[in-house]
């Protein structure tokens, strides 16, 4: 198969994939989303687009611990599916593995404009991770005092 640019994939899939999302409601209707994978901001873009571009950073939950799947596309082997990903998991404290995702994507020349966008979706699958303590409920103060006895 020919090497083909991912300027003529982006403008072959950017109006029209099975991926796009066009959601026309309160003020919506110029953004358009895309739920393909390799995508960090899900926005359909050329700059995020894990279609049209060769070099991808995809971070997703790990598995049942709390840990943090950081995947590269490995450029040389765009025609080998099963090959395309180097993965690495990660399952450190937050701060150490927001250093290992800088250091994978920004300080190796990967995709140092993707910096932003991989921190940003590090944090929220971080959040996403985080189980809420249980325990016993913390009462509402307020509604103590307005609906209190007299």
């Amino acid at each position: 198969m020919a090497a083909v640019s991912g300027q003529l994939v982006w403008e072959i899939v950017k109006r029209n994939n099975s991926f796009l999302v066009k959601e026309f409601g309160r003020g919506t209707a110029g953004v358009q989303f895309s739920k393909e994978s390799n995508n960090l901001y899900n926005l359909n873009s050329y700059k995020h687009s894990g279609l049209a571009n060769k070099k991808t950073v995809t971070i997703q939950p790990g598995g049942k611990d709390q840990s943090v799947l950081l995947a590269t596309t490995k450029s040389k082997k765009q025609n080998k599916p099963s090959s395309l990903l180097h993965k690495s998991l990660l399952k450190k404290e937050f701060s150490k593995m927001a250093k290992a995702v800088t250091n994978q994507v920004a300080d190796n020349y990967y995709r140092p404009d993707l910096k932003k966008a991989a921190l940003a979706r590090l944090s929220a699958v971080n959040r996403s991770l985080k189980v809420a303590k249980s325990g016993v409920k913390k009462r509402n103060r307020q509604a103590l005092k307005s609906g209190g006895r007299k």
